[in-house]
Formats: structure tokens, C-alpha cells, sequence
């Protein structure tokens, strides 16, 4: 019963129930990245092109997806990851989940997140002031 609130109610926790529905009606499945995620496809968008989702394992964040399914998501590639003739490119690295927000963040030089200080400014600046 909890489940199907938590459905129901909220949108950013796995799926919602229209989308269960619109899966259950249209979706036909493709396959599942090592993160748990489901993708599916089915039916066509306003551009004629198969509709394609993904349901999410847990809470959804976008950067959650690795780089294979994201190409097949936004259609760069019609041949799922799941396909035998799916072949990744050499430069293609390993997925890693977005940082923002955690320790790991990336600071740079002179962030007061980073406990840093700013440089100081040279003196080849001139603040603008208005003429009177």
C-alpha cells in the first residue's frame, strides 16, 4: 500500500502512476544499465520518432544515466547498449554520478566552498563610473 502512494503522490521516486499506465500500454522493454534503471520505448513523440523513457531505480536524476543509454535516449543511436552489435567507442569513459552538492564537487581555485581566497586583483582594472 505504501508503495502505491509513494506512486502516486510523488514524481521523483521511481515511476508515477500515469506513467506505470502509459508503460503497461505502450512500453515495450530494452534492456537495464548496472545502476538498476529500466528503458523501455514505444508508441511516437510529436516528431514521429519512437517514444523512449526511462524508470528510474530509486529517485530520478538525469545524471543517474550512463553514456551509452543517453545516446539511445535522445535518439544519437538506434542500437541499445543491450544489442550484441552495439559496440562502445574507445574513447567513451566510465560513467560517474554528477557531484554537485556532495564533497566530491568540483572547487575550483579561490571558491569559498573550497575555504580558498580569491587572487588579488592587479592593477590593470579600472572600476566603470558614470559621467556626470
Amino acid at each position: 500500500m505504501m508503495k502505491f502512494l509513494v506512486q502516486f503522490f510523488t514524481w521523483w521516486n521511481g515511476q508515477t502512476a500515469g506513467t506505470r499506465l502509459h508503460t503497461w500500454r505502450h512500453g515495450k522493454r530494452v534492456g537495464q544499465d548496472e545502476f538498476g534503471n529500466t528503458y523501455y520505448q514505444g508508441g511516437k513523440d510529436p516528431e514521429g520518432r519512437t517514444r523512449r523513457w526511462v524508470i528510474y531505480n530509486g529517485y530520478a536524476d538525469a545524471s543517474k544515466i550512463p553514456v551509452a543509454w543517453h545516446g539511445w535516449m535522445h535518439h544519437r543511436t538506434d542500437t541499445p547498449p543491450t544489442d550484441e552489435s552495439y559496440k562502445a567507442r574507445e574513447w567513451q569513459k566510465p560513467h560517474q554520478a554528477n557531484k554537485t552538492g556532495t564533497a566530491f564537487a568540483y572547487r575550483p581555485k579561490g571558491s569559498m566552498a573550497a575555504g580558498g581566497e580569491r587572487p588579488r586583483v592587479t592593477g590593470d582594472y579600472d572600476a566603470w563610473t558614470p559621467r556626470g
